[in-house]
């Protein structure tokens, strides 16, 4: 811990250290202008950190830079910001000791110097900075817990596929590090695939750790269970042991689950409770993906239907998460009407799919997360 006196007078400076090293604050540095000060900080140097200085005892009354103006610069540098700052001063000037305080001054005493109030503001000083040090501390391990936690739930996420007869391809622009959209496909033989876009109840951490939740008991059931009808059921099973008995632990998902044969030339799929997808037949007809069940996790048991459709040489299904509807427009019969023309014709499978229904500008900064998934089967 470091406490840093600056006054142009010398005898000050001399009166404050005796004080501070009396009281058992051994190490105070004084400096007689604001130009030392800086240099002490090393402002110019990018790896200097600032966390050896805890507390600054500043004269506002200083030649060339006074103390307003070098407190200004050092609150002005990210490093330095969380210094303590007390003001010294002779003022009597309430608008010159309110402009000190409002530009990050912690507190001010003024000369000539009373011990005991010194030693008292300089306690609560030390106090403040030894809470926001603390602070800074655990910000910085919940941000790595964030970013290893966004590390493994990208982790999860299927790679792009690219084989002879199908493509699989996904835009995924999560509103904040960890998402409540989740996709994922899985190869069941060489000719069936299964499919599966989920949306996560809100966003943000909650629905991030429900997700990656969910994502796990996914893998094993599409695995184990293939067909749409038994996928979705398992998956509301696990949803409703989520709530343990309390009605006020709700979590729910909305899902399109599929799973297209490129030989048998079928898509089965079940939509629970999601914006409708679109399959484009044959490059000719457009069929709504919009039925199958209720929303995943609602009820303890659920109907669901799965429903099918056949093409003769190719099909594209588009998939996307309410959050795309929401950032096309603020009426979403609009967007879904929108959205149908976009999707009748062909897509370019190498090119960014969210291109297609969005410009860049409205990409960015959305509130709620955004995916879109495409497949496309051809003979």
């Amino acid at each position: 811990m470091t406490i840093l006196l600056v006054d142009d007078n010398q005898v000050n400076l001399f009166v404050i250290e005796k004080i501070l090293k009396n009281a058992g604050y051994d190490n105070c540095v004084s400096l007689a202008s604001a130009y030392e000060l800086f240099d002490y900080l090393q402002l110019d140097v990018q790896d200097s950190t600032g966390n050896s200085v805890d507390l600054i005892l500043l004269d506002i009354m200083m030649p060339e830079i006074d103390g307003i103006e070098a407190c200004k610069r050092i609150k002005k540098n990210e490093r330095f910001k969380d210094i303590q700052i007390i003001f010294v001063t002779a003022l009597e000037d309430k608008n010159k000791l309110a402009e000190a305080l409002d530009i990050g001054g912690v507190d001010y005493i003024t000369k000539p110097i009373n011990k005991t109030e010194l030693l008292a503001r300089i306690r609560v000083a030390l106090r403040l900075k030894a809470e926001l040090d603390w602070h800074t501390q655990q910000e910085k391990k919940i941000q790595y817990e964030l970013d290893l936690a966004t590390h493994v739930q990208r982790s999860l996420l299927s790679p792009p596929l690219n084989e002879n007869n199908i493509q699989i391809a996904v835009s995924y622009l999560p509103s904040s590090n960890l998402a409540g959209d989740m996709y994922y496909w899985h190869k069941i033989n060489d000719h069936r695939y299964a499919v599966i876009l989920l949306d996560m109840m809100g966003h943000g951490i909650s629905a991030a750790l429900v997700c990656m939740f969910i994502s796990s008991v996914l893998r094993e059931a599409v695995k184990q269970l293939i067909e749409p009808e038994l996928v979705i059921k398992e998956l509301n099973r696990y949803m409703t042991l989520l709530r343990n008995g309390k009605e006020d632990n709700l979590y729910y998902f909305t899902a399109i689950y599929l799973v297209i044969d490129t030989e048998q030339k079928t898509i089965e799929y079940v939509n629970a409770g999601h914006p409708s997808g679109y399959a484009l037949i044959d490059e000719k007809t457009l069929v709504p993906l919009n039925q199958g069940s209720c929303a995943v996790g609602f009820f303890d048991e659920i109907e669901v239907k799965k429903q099918r459709i056949q093409y003769e040489h190719d099909i594209q299904i588009i998939l996307f998460t309410d959050g795309v509807l929401e950032a096309m427009g603020p009426c979403e019969i609009e967007s879904e009407k929108h959205l149908q023309t976009l999707t009748s014709a062909k897509w370019d499978y190498t090119q960014c799919l969210i291109d297609n229904l969005l410009p860049k500008e409205k990409q960015d900064n959305q509130p709620d997360d955004m995916c879109v998934l495409m497949i496309q089967a051809h003979a």
